[in-house]
């Protein structure tokens, strides 16, 4: 299955769907350029995804970002659950409790090594995990991260190169990084054009 998988990601690379993967890439690149309120609302959009629809999520975060630099958790809450968002109170205590990192964000992340980097974001982000992590850092221009969640997962046991773990541990979370890694290597694609075109195969959508 592992030929299969190779041989379809350079089909779609000679598509049209690697521009608009191109594009895509650029466009996290650029948050990267951008002020600490901007990363931080970036932050609160990987917060809020976890375990819910990334449609929307863009949608929520679209309406509700400029809120989440000064709404306080009861008023943050109350504008989740008016979205029908499904977690409006825990994640609203998340991003609120995060409010207070946000200028020490951009520092961090640009003078910590990789693996250093995630770490810290695991340690000081409520929420976060190393998906969470991961996909911010892919969102915020950082290419060498696996975003591995249940649609990877799904996909990978499809195409019989894993066995779903029960529980993504870090070890577990890190192997199948390193073997997405391999896999970004056969087809010279960075981890974060690989999660797009693998997202792609899974949904027939990019998103972020």
């Amino acid at each position: 299955m592992m030929n299969d998988l190779l041989s379809e990601i350079q089909r779609l690379k000679h598509s049209n769907i690697q521009t608009k993967i191109k594009k895509r890439i650029q466009e996290f690149k650029d948050v990267n350029t951008c002020s600490a309120d901007d990363l931080f609302k970036e932050l609160c959009f990987c917060i809020l995804t976890a375990n819910f629809n990334a449609e929307r999520t863009i949608h929520i975060h679209q309406h509700l970002q400029e809120c989440f630099c000064t709404d306080t958790k009861e008023i943050l809450s109350a504008k989740l659950r008016q979205h029908g968002y499904r977690f409006p109170n825990t994640r609203a205590a998340y991003i609120v409790d995060s409010v207070f990192k946000k200028e020490m964000i951009p520092a961090i992340i640009q003078t910590l090594q990789r693996d250093e980097r995630r770490a810290w974001l695991v340690d000081n982000i409520k929420g976060f995990g190393y998906k969470e992590s991961s996909h911010f850092l892919r969102n915020i221009g950082f290419d060498d991260y696996a975003i591995i969640d249940s649609h990877i997962l799904e996909f990978l046991q499809w195409q019989h190169l894993i066995k779903q773990p029960k529980t993504l541990t870090i070890k577990k979370y890190v192997e199948i990084e390193n073997l997405l890694r391999k896999i970004a290597k056969q087809t010279q694609l960075t981890l974060a054009e690989l999660d797009l075109y693998l997202w792609y195969l899974e949904t027939g959508k990019i998103l972020k």
